[in-house]
C-alpha cells in the first residue's frame, strides 16, 4: 500500500463500519487497512517487510483487544519486541475499561490506550482527536 495509512485490527464487522464512516464523516482521505484479528495483523505488516517497504508502515496502528486467533495484548507484545515493527505507535481502541487492563497495555508498549466511544458522535470526536495527534508531521509530509 503507498503512502500514509493507518491500520486497524478490529474482528466487529459493526465497529469496522462505524470507524470508516467516523473517518469519512471527519472528511479524512486517509486510507485504511483493516485486519480481522491479531494473526492477520503480523501477516500483514511481515507483507510490508518482506517487500522491504520499511518506509510503508502504517502511521499508526488501532489495535483492540479482544479478538480471535491471536488477541491484541499478544500483537503488541510482538511488535514491540521487533526490531522494525516497534516503531509503529500503537493505540489500543478496546472496550474494555480496566485500570489494570491499560496498565498491562502501557507495560507492553502501547501508545496510548482509548475506551471505545459508547455514540457515533463521541467516536468522530475521538477519530478527529486520532488523527489531529498521530497525523501531525514529524519529519513525514502528510
Amino acid at each position: 500500500m503507498e503512502g500514509i495509512f493507518i491500520l486497524i485490527a478490529e474482528d466487529d464487522a459493526d465497529d469496522r463500519f462505524l470507524l470508516q464512516a467516523a473517518f469519512e464523516e471527519n472528511a479524512f482521505k486517509d486510507q485504511l487497512h483493516f485486519v480481522d484479528n491479531g494473526v492477520e495483523v503480523m501477516e500483514y505488516l511481515q507483507t510490508i517487510l518482506d517487500e522491504n517497504n520499511e518506509k510503508n508502515l502504517p502511521r499508526f496502528m488501532l489495535l483492540d483487544l479482544n479478538m480471535p486467533k491471536k488477541d491484541g495484548r499478544e500483537v503488541l507484545k510482538e511488535l514491540k519486541q521487533h526490531p522494525v515493527l516497534k516503531k509503529i505507535p500503537v493505540v489500543i481502541f478496546s472496550t474494555t475499561n480496566n485500570e489494570q487492563e491499560m496498565r498491562r497495555c502501557y507495560e507492553l508498549g502501547a501508545n496510548s490506550y482509548i475506551t471505545k466511544p459508547n455514540s457515533f458522535e463521541n467516536l468522530l470526536k475521538t477519530v478527529a482527536a486520532l488523527r489531529s495527534y498521530w497525523m501531525q508531521p514529524s519529519g513525514i509530509s502528510v
